[in-house]
């Protein structure tokens, strides 16, 4: 068979309008609503940020690709008989929306709700023929927002790449050019690398276009894989030529090139610039092939008889299956609306404005972060406070982020995140243990990292204080949330930061010994304004 004939649009007449059908239909997808819903509030959110607000469009992109499948297929068998296992994937699928519910993490409803989605199509169409059309379904994945702790470290990895092939691009241009960090320095002037320089905004697009694009390219399968796993490393690398770009700019024309409206203008031209390779990608993979199509036909681009196809949605069949699905949907949604949204306990501590200013001979000083760092961080009460000793050059930072509950979008930023963008690089990072049984919390593992930016070096011990638990990983503290949230009705929880430079004339062993005794003096303190 070629190529031609199997993209040919099959075509029958229409079965009659089922109003039994339909009507199922409609129910099923409001008995969903309740369930659903902090996962629609959670993508209303998302959708308002630049990174994703790509979102709105993937629906409409997922719906044209079902409906193509249909087109391509012939009109489903009214006489099915695999809906069942349809039906077992809205269970699931509603099991893991119920957790997300009761753990108010938005992420795990939208999830569950693409699943459902799934299994709606497995029982409409049975799972032999649902199964084919999930593609759709799987497209969806590209209007959720990422996991944030995910988003924060992909942030600084993409912000790590992109600032090293930028400044390869600017050196190549003959310009002097140092990277300190995520910061690139051009002598007089200093540009950061920041957040919305990552690339995530362009990446997550054009990895939903790469997919669609895929889909609807006419070729081998190896061409499809060439072009959707393209994707993500062209999109880095063109926003390090953006970058690059910008640094040579603001070189030989000032520090305006990087503000305003030519940096937004810079990023639209980097995005469709990616696009358009794709599609040069495509044309080139073509004329590798014995017998290339022209250029019209490499894309499956037809829209004809959509609006017959999508009509389709009057002449559902009814089905005991379906009946079932709507029932258990029903069934879920009405007793989450009964029991009522899980009240987080919330905590009896102190304001960090009350944290002791003297610890012994220490005397502290409390500084507020910038807003905008503030709003990134989303703490619910944060203290930033600097401590000296009188008559000696030894100083101590204290930073505690605390957060009464992070579920709803809000969660702790590691450390690992915020040094590179200051222009700090990380030396060395590794477990440590302390004692410090005589303030009251025992002994525990923290993260003892030497960060340096240029001549001047730091030790940082940090950690995630959980619920009366000292956890190094974000992840295991992600997790931790998730299960305390279930079995205590908490998901409060801190960063908890100590800082001392590393002088000149000490050793690293001089400053371990400094935040040591530190910490032995501070932390009794601790939870009054950090709970166990």
């Amino acid at each position: 068979m070629s190529i031609e004939d199997t993209y040919k649009t099959p075509t029958a007449a229409l079965p009659a309008f089922n109003a039994t059908g339909l009507t199922l239909f409609v129910l099923l997808l409001a008995a969903s609503v309740p369930i659903f819903w902090i996962g629609f509030v959670s993508l209303a959110a998302a959708w308002s940020t630049p990174e994703y607000s790509h979102g709105p469009l993937i629906p409409l992109i997922s719906l044209y690709l079902f409906l193509r499948e249909l087109r391509q297929a012939a009109l489903p068998d009214p006489n099915v008989t695999d809906r069942w296992p349809g039906v077992l994937v809205i269970v699931f699928a509603l099991l893991i929306a119920v957790l997300g519910n009761l753990t108010r993490i938005p992420d795990i409803v939208t999830y569950a709700m693409i699943i459902w989605v799934g299994g709606v199509v497995l029982t409409i169409f049975g799972w032999k023929r649902g199964i084919t059309h999930q593609l759709g379904v799987v497209h969806l994945v590209f209007m959720l927002p990422l996991p944030q702790f995910i988003y924060w470290k992909l942030t600084i990895f993409l912000q790590g790449v992109s600032s090293e092939i930028g400044v390869w691009f600017v050196s190549l241009a003959g310009v002097s050019v140092y990277l300190e960090g995520n910061v690139i320095d051009l002598g007089v002037y200093k540009l950061q690398v920041a957040e919305a320089c990552s690339g995530l905004r362009y990446l997550f697009p054009i990895l939903s276009f790469s997919y669609l694009f895929a889909i609807l390219y006419r070729g081998p399968m190896w061409h499809k894989a060439v072009l959707l796993l393209s994707a993500a490393p062209l999109t880095v690398f063109m926003n390090s030529v953006r970058i690059g770009i910008i640094g040579i700019l603001v070189d030989r024309y000032g520090i305006e090139q990087a503000e305003g409206f030519l940096h937004f203008f810079e990023g639209w031209v980097i995005f469709l610039s990616c696009i358009g390779i794709l599609f040069i990608m495509a044309i080139t993979l073509q004329r590798l092939t014995p017998n290339p199509m022209p250029l019209r036909e490499v894309i499956d681009l037809d829209f004809e008889g959509f609006g017959k196809i999508f009509a389709r949605i009057l002449t559902i069949h009814p089905s005991v299956a379906m009946a079932a699905g709507v029932a258990v949907t029903g069934a879920v949604s009405a007793a989450w609306l009964w029991a009522g949204d899980p009240e987080t306990q919330k905590m009896d501590r102190e304001p960090f404005a009350l944290f002791p200013s003297r610890i012994e001979q220490w005397s502290g000083s409390t500084h507020r972060l910038d807003a905008d760092i503030e709003a990134v961080l989303g703490a619910t009460d944060y203290l930033n406070a600097t401590y000296v000793k009188p008559g000696v050059i030894e100083t101590v930072n204290v930073f505690v982020a605390y957060y009464d509950k992070q579920t709803e979008g809000s969660g702790i930023h590691s450390p690992e995140i915020c040094l590179p963008v200051g222009g700090w690089e990380v030396f060395s990072l590794e477990p440590h243990k302390v004692d410090m049984t005589d303030a009251g919390y025992g002994v525990f593992e923290l993260n003892r990292a030497v960060i340096q930016k240029g001549l001047s070096k730091q030790l940082v011990y940090y950690w995630f204080e959980q619920r009366n638990k000292r956890i190094i990983n974000d992840f295991k503290a992600k997790a931790t949330v998730v299960m305390d949230s279930l079995t205590m009705g908490r998901s409060d929880g801190a960063l908890v930061r100590f800082v001392t430079p590393i002088n000149f004339e000490e050793s690293e062993a001089d400053a371990d010994a400094r935040l040591t005794r530190f910490m032995e003096l501070s932390l009794p303190q601790m939870p009054r304004f950090v709970p166990f």
